[in-house]
């Protein structure tokens, strides 16, 4: 993978970037999905934020080999305090981290967000409560998408500020979007997260040590929401 060449996950989310966005892509790594996205005339302008060392000088090398220093700044911050209001960011990614993570990127940064940027997030598992930030912070949910790549499952989440928004406690734990759809790649994953939480149960049976009433009936809980889902 490179700025030319996304992988299908960085493809996936790149096709939700509004066209002419002002982009802040947060945990940037090498900055190769602004680099793509700006290479292709697709957004007009980026900041790519990075809070390790390493990253944000790969981050660098990437936008000054693409001669694109003019319309991609690299900031070395924390999550979201690496937009400035100057910057005008109309959408905003953070992909490959956990859920809770970018959820508490979104909540410690809400100060930097005018409520106006498109968001585009792409979670490593901890979907459920960061759909429930979404909720509690007035987003809805405009797209959802499971997607399978190197054997792992991956969720691309798109969020858009508009007032009040309720979902239940199945939509919070699925995808509001993505019980409706129910995708082929939606459909293994969940079968692949029943096994596996029949195991649990299996393995809670059988231990020894007494496991806690509260963890067993949330297992159980879990596991009867994905039968039905499924059934």
């Amino acid at each position: 993978m490179n700025e030319q060449t996304l992988s299908m996950r960085l493809e996936r989310v790149a096709a939700q970037v509004p066209a002419g966005a002002r982009l802040a892509d947060i945990g940037s790594d090498h900055g190769y999905l602004p680099v793509a996205l700006m290479r292709r005339g697709a957004i007009a302008a980026a900041v790519a934020g990075e809070v390790a060392e390493t990253p944000f000088h790969s981050a660098e090398r990437t936008v000054r080999e693409n001669g694109l220093d003019q319309w991609i700044t690299v900031r070395l911050a924390n999550g979201l305090a690496a937009i400035e209001p100057a910057d005008g960011i109309t959408a905003i990614s953070i992909c490959g981290m956990g859920g809770e993570t970018i959820r508490e990127i979104l909540d410690s940064g809400k100060a930097r967000m005018s409520g106006q940027e498109r968001l585009i997030l792409q979670p490593n598992g901890g979907e459920q409560p960061l759909r429930q930030w979404l909720m509690d912070n007035g987003y809805q949910i405009l797209f959802e998408e499971v997607l399978r790549e190197n054997r792992f499952d991956y969720e691309i989440i798109v969020a858009e500020r508009t007032g009040s928004v309720m979902y239940t406690p199945e939509e919070l734990y699925f995808g509001p979007l993505q019980m409706k759809k129910r995708s082929p790649a939606f459909l293994v994953k969940w079968q692949r997260i029943l096994r596996h939480k029949q195991q649990t149960l299996t393995h809670f049976a059988r231990a020894r040590q007494a496991v806690p009433e509260e963890k067993m009936q949330d297992v159980a809980r879990q596991a009867r929401w994905i039968t039905e889902l499924l059934a």
